[in-house]
């Protein structure tokens, strides 16, 4: 059993690391930038301590005492990826973890010259190796969880369409944040993981109607495909967000979901698919969920308690 410290733990990202590792019997400190910290009515927390990514002063007395630490990058993230990350990879080093697990909450490109965070990916990989901590990296490359935000789920609910940035023709591993929990806590009795990284994603590839085939039989009722641009789908996003984020950061935020979007849709490298064989390989132990599999035990109700973002 080891105590593993979640950085975002209020996320629901964290949330669903937090749910996986007291799954598997392991100790739990969630980290976050309050002392009181809202997790969402879970009591899966075994302590909490501070961090705030913003002050590195807060990263070693935040991790001292557990043995290894799950990473989540900020969607709001305050600066440079790779220069955060190796950061927080010498804290853990400093305060004697045995191990390092991020999930990038995006696919890791195995060439050079990939745009947006994907290529900010690799340089944050090998910023993280090399401060020595033992690290497993995941790169997960669509979340299932992303339908019951405000940006998606009141289309679906109430007006039974899928709304989504995706063209007819893309496929996406669609994968749940439980399923990434799950992939990051197998590698803490990995040592073979150690200094690895792999993208992860569910067991299909699904097109947007394969999608709505799915909900529309979870939800005995036709849900239909209604694809927005990737214009649109930023202005959505950034809407849910709310006063989560200052108002001088919204239109970056637009700007950048909408070109993320655009590249997602038309690069021939296909950041949205895996190779499942190869995953299932390496983690065998896991038993990834279908969309269908995930939708069906969901809570679809208003009331939900459900992060905005994390």
């Amino acid at each position: 059993m080891a105590l593993v410290s979640v950085v975002g733990a209020t996320g629901r990202q964290g949330l669903a690391q937090m749910r996986q590792l007291a799954a598997a019997g392991h100790k739990v400190r969630a980290l976050s930038r309050s002392e009181n910290p809202d997790l969402g009515g879970s009591n899966v927390a075994d302590e909490t301590r501070v961090i705030d990514l913003s002050d590195e002063s807060t990263f070693v007395p935040a991790l001292e005492g557990s043995d290894a630490v799950f990473y989540t990058h900020p969607l709001q993230s305050p600066g440079d990826r790779s220069e955060l990350v190796a950061k927080l990879g010498s804290a853990a080093l400093e305060a004697g973890l045995d191990r390092f697990v991020w999930n990038t909450s995006g696919w890791i490109p195995d060439q050079p010259g990939e745009a947006h965070t994907y290529g900010d990916n690799t340089g944050a990989i090998n910023a993280l190796f090399r401060t020595g901590i033992p690290a497993t990296v995941f790169g997960s490359v669509l979340f299932m969880d992303n339908l019951l935000t405000n940006w998606a789920r009141p289309f679906i609910v109430h007006e039974d369409r899928y709304v989504y940035a995706h063209k007819p023709h893309l496929q996406a591993n669609w994968i749940s944040l439980d399923d990434v929990g799950k992939c990051m806590t197998a590698a803490l009795s990995r040592p073979d993981l150690e200094g690895a990284w792999m993208n992860i994603g569910g067991p299909q590839a699904l097109k947007p109607t394969e999608v709505t085939e799915a909900l529309s039989r979870v939800f005995g009722r036709e849900i239909k495909y209604d694809p927005c641009t990737p214009e649109e789908f930023g202005a959505l996003l950034v809407k849910a967000l709310g006063d989560s984020m200052a108002e001088e950061e919204k239109q970056p935020m637009r700007d950048f979901i909408a070109s993320f979007y655009h590249y997602n849709n038309d690069s021939p490298t296909q950041p949205f698919l895996v190779n499942t064989d190869y995953m299932h390989r390496r983690l065998p132990e896991v038993e990834f969920e279908t969309l269908e599999q995930w939708a069906a035990r969901q809570d679809w109700s208003d009331d939900a308690h459900r992060p905005s973002a994390g």
